[in-house]
């Protein structure tokens, strides 16, 4: 019996295997934020290709949390009805269709990556002023934002509860909260970022304390029985920031506050980190979280071989795999890593007659 290809079951949604598609931003919504084709083939071929969750992209619950103007939203009932046939299309495969819901903070209002341009997008290229949680840009060349005060902090809870009850609506049947790579969440948490002084600032709680409203708020938007993740990133990769001890104590107060797994990335809220890429390099990461902090993890970054992730859940360093560009370079990657590793093809019908 393969670990990887395994069902994991959490709270009403079982997932047919550990493989999920990790969130990663295409880049090609209109400016209105809607999903477009390109998400409905993109996500419909991982779920065609095996992996049993498929995560969207970062999807912002205000206009002003998009990372560029080309991220999808999720804050209208508009886009309730534009993402009601890419969730069916996933779950007709027996995927498990998720969304990933976030604010991209200070780093809001940027080019996307092959736009010929890096930095910040002005009002007349359909830029916005971003918020964060002081008045600092991430680089000098990205927008100043605008600091959230404590009624702008209310607002963005209640928009990842609202968006987490369009999700529903939406045909979601599970939602993940971004807080890494120095996006909104994660620039409260870490001290590199976070330069408050009031109740949202100053010691590991004060920094916490947004994180874990807006989790508190969405596990009540969508009820008992629907899974929520959190992705965090459980370094930062820099002295004086926030580190792993930080993640084993802020994964505890999420599984209290009806988180269910900890989506373990790393980085992104300094860009001197010094990160040691490598295959699993952040494995150790989602291992020291499952361990000590006693929640399921999933772990992420350069898992490419079905003996790799195999090896992860078997030996119980974390109890999901996502992968991210290499489901990019392979969509099937679930179907040849279960023919590896288990006695029973997986391919649909429609495919069959390849093998």
């Amino acid at each position: 019996m393969s670990a990887l290809f395994t069902p994991l079951t959490l709270r009403g949604v079982t997932l047919p295997n550990r493989v999920a598609l990790a969130p990663m931003c295409q880049y090609s919504a209109g400016p209105d934020g809607l999903p477009t084709d390109w998400h409905r083939v993109h996500l419909g071929s991982r779920a065609v290709g095996g992996a049993g969750l498929i995560i969207t992209e970062a999807t912002a619950v205000v206009p002003e949390g998009r990372i560029s103007p080309q991220d999808t939203g999720l804050w209208s009932d508009a886009h309730v009805e534009a993402w009601r046939p890419i969730t069916a299309f996933i779950a007709a495969q027996g995927s498990v269709p998720a969304v990933q819901l976030a604010h991209a903070g200070f780093k809001a209002s940027t080019y996307r990556p092959w736009a010929g341009h890096r930095g910040g997008v002005p009002d007349t290229e359909g830029g916005w002023t971003p918020v964060g949680p002081g008045a600092e840009p991430f680089l000098p060349d990205y927008r100043t934002p605008a600091a959230l005060d404590e009624a702008g902090i209310a607002a963005v809870v209640e928009a990842f509860a609202t968006a987490a009850r369009r999700a529903l609506d939406a045909g979601f049947a599970a939602v993940e909260i971004h807080a890494a790579h120095g996006y909104l969440l994660h620039e409260f948490l870490s001290p590199l970022t976070n330069h408050r002084t009031d109740g949202y600032g100053g010691d590991r709680a004060g920094r916490m304390r947004l994180t874990l409203e807006v989790a508190r708020a969405v596990r009540a938007a969508v009820g008992e029985a629907v899974p929520v993740l959190t992705r965090i990133s459980a370094t930062d990769w820099v002295d004086g920031g926030w580190t792993i001890e930080d993640s084993v104590v802020l994964a505890g107060e999420l599984a209290a506050a009806g988180v269910d797994l900890v989506d373990t990335s790393s980085g992104g809220a300094s860009a001197a980190a010094s990160i040691p890429i490598g295959p699993g390099y952040q494995v150790p990461l989602a291992a020291r979280i499952r361990r000590d902090a006693g929640v399921l993890t999933g772990a992420v970054g350069l898992i490419v071989e079905p003996e790799q992730a195999e090896q992860i859940v078997a030996d119980g360093e974390a109890d999901l795999v996502l992968l991210g560009r290499e489901l990019l370079r392979d969509p099937y990657w679930p179907h040849r890593a279960a023919a590896k590793l288990t006695p029973t093809p997986t391919w649909p019908n429609q495919y069959t007659r390849a093998f």
